[in-house]
């Protein structure tokens, strides 16, 4: 039974979920919507980084977390709201102790829904904010969360399914519309300790995305900026919560997905661009971290007319 959690305006219960439309198989011209009420331990922590085909909202219950989006660590508390667009590269990390609670809500939106004029592409755009987390005093809380526990109310109604489906469909427009009202409101701070070798790391990840597509390595990196590899290898980890290779691959993926929706290369040509020095490797890659091979990908949004938010990464660009 929803009862609200301590400390929030959410109600929770464990194990509640809504699905509307089911991600893996969407309905032509129909949101898909997904509402997971549960928990994650230290124990299942992700080893890997993954990106997901859907937009993501991520609510933290418990006490603390952290997130680590595109390679940018984030420490997280309870009642902060994590944004993730599509195609964005991102790993939880949960503490050791209790089992962490959380409410993840994954959507997806029809092309023609996100290319109506002042529609969902607007309101939507908060999740390409600089500072992907949201944090808000007591008051936008309540307003916010009040109607994510109407929603989950409404999902609990004798009404027809198809009107209930608009309801609810209504009722997260609503929320989505008030998040991007409220988003000049948000508290998060990061966290700048040990600025200097941030800025160092920083510095070599904005190399590696405006030159991807040369023979990058460990060793090269470290010389080039006068850094033990040793070292260097730690202290990447360390603040990017990815590894040297693994950051370097998941750029040249991030652009891969690019030229895939948005030029006609070939696929091959679009391996040797980025910089794989064979297509079997970029297709080994490439399904490691997009679950499907560079066709299939390309396919599947041919197919179902999704927009994926995947520009060209540049060393403007946040980690």
């Amino acid at each position: 039974m929803m009862k609200p959690y301590p400390d929030s305006v959410l109600n929770y219960e464990k194990g509640f979920s809504i699905i509307i439309n089911e991600l893996k198989t969407p309905v032509e011209n129909s949101i898909c919507y997904y509402f997971d009420y549960d928990a994650r331990s230290y124990s299942v922590n992700m080893e890997f980084p993954h990106m997901h085909m859907f937009y993501e909202i991520m609510i933290l219950l418990s006490p603390k977390a952290y997130h680590f989006i595109a390679g940018k660590p984030y420490s997280i508390i309870n009642n902060d709201i994590v944004l993730l667009a599509p195609a964005i590269l991102h790993q939880t990390e949960y503490l050791p102790g209790p089992p962490s609670d959380r409410i993840i809500i994954n959507f997806m939106v029809p092309k023609h829904l996100l290319l109506h004029p002042g529609g969902y592409d607007t309101i939507l755009s908060v999740f390409n904010d600089p500072v992907p987390i949201f944090r808000f005093d007591l008051e936008r809380q309540k307003t916010l969360f009040q109607i994510i526990n109407q929603l989950t109310d409404l999902s609990r109604t004798t009404e027809d399914p198809a009107v209930r489906n608009m309801m609810i469909n209504n009722k997260f427009t609503e929320f989505l519309f008030t998040l991007y009202q409220m988003r000049k409101e948000n508290l998060y701070e990061e966290y700048n300790s040990e600025r200097s070798i941030k800025e160092k790391i920083y510095t070599i990840t904005n190399y590696i995305q405006t030159h991807y597509h040369e023979d990058l390595s460990l060793a090269y990196l470290a010389d080039k900026f006068f850094i033990s590899s040793f070292y260097l290898s730690h202290q990447f980890k360390l603040v990017t919560g990815f590894t040297v290779v693994q950051y370097i691959q998941q750029t040249r993926v991030k652009n891969a997905q690019y030229l895939l929706l948005n030029t006609s290369l070939k696929i091959t040509d679009i391996a040797e661009k980025i910089g794989f020095s064979s297509f079997s490797q970029f297709n080994r890659v490439f399904h490691r971290f997009c679950s499907m091979s560079p066709s299939e990908y390309k396919t599947f949004y041919n197919q179902n007319a999704m927009r994926v938010n995947a520009p060209m990464m540049s060393a403007k660009s946040n980690l």
